[in-house]
């Protein structure tokens, strides 16, 4: 994912409020957008009412509302693209949950990046639980929570997730472990369950 000034100029505009700059930005990250929303749906049911499309599309739909964001570099706008990504997917599950106690079976990555664990969700419920997690996490140390945003859900390295979060590569590689660790043992029963199995 490397920069090009042609990016860094167009983030730079839409901190100025400059609305406009996230349609010229759209069409050079748009591909990254579709693989980092494929990897967010490639576990959910088959059928899903959200695909590909649709949810880079809803993602984009509240990058617009965004305002006052100082957009740091590329790396950034796509770990807040993810975490957008994700709330809508959570917002999703909500509603279907209301709708339907229990749903259709659910599977939830918690890694884009080889050797990182995943976690198999089989219930809108398990996924409402992942976030509620990370909310915990977040209200415990926020930087390990957008440390997980980027590495699981915009499927940054180690060195972009520093660049994104203006932090070291070690303290990444800190934070991360201890995230993976946290998370496994807050969503695997007495830290068995299925989180914990794959983390191997």
């Amino acid at each position: 994912m490397g920069e090009t000034p042609e990016i860094t100029q167009l983030l730079r505009d839409l901190s100025r409020g400059r609305p406009d700059a996230l349609d010229h930005l759209m069409p050079i990250v748009y591909d990254q957008l579709r693989r980092i929303a494929h990897g967010q749906l490639r576990s959910e049911r088959p059928g899903h009412t959200l695909n590909t499309t649709a949810l880079v599309h809803e993602a984009y739909l509240r990058l617009v509302d965004i305002r006052e964001v100082e957009w740091q570099d590329r790396a950034h706008f796509f770990a807040m693209s993810a975490r957008l990504m994700r709330r809508i997917l959570v917002d999703y599950a909500r509603a279907r949950t209301r709708e339907k106690r229990g749903g259709d079976a659910v599977l939830v990555p918690l890694a884009e990046a080889p050797a990182v664990p995943a976690i198999p969700v089989q219930h809108a419920d398990e996924l409402l639980a992942l976030d509620e997690a990370l909310r915990r996490l977040e209200a415990r140390n926020a930087r390990q929570c957008r440390v997980v945003e980027c590495r699981c859900f915009a499927g940054l390295t180690v060195e972009e997730t520093a660049a994104a979060l203006g932090t070291s590569s070690a303290t990444v590689k800190r934070d991360w472990a201890f995230s993976r660790a946290w998370l496994n043992r807050e969503l695997g029963p007495s830290g068995d369950g299925p989180a914990a199995e794959q983390a191997g």
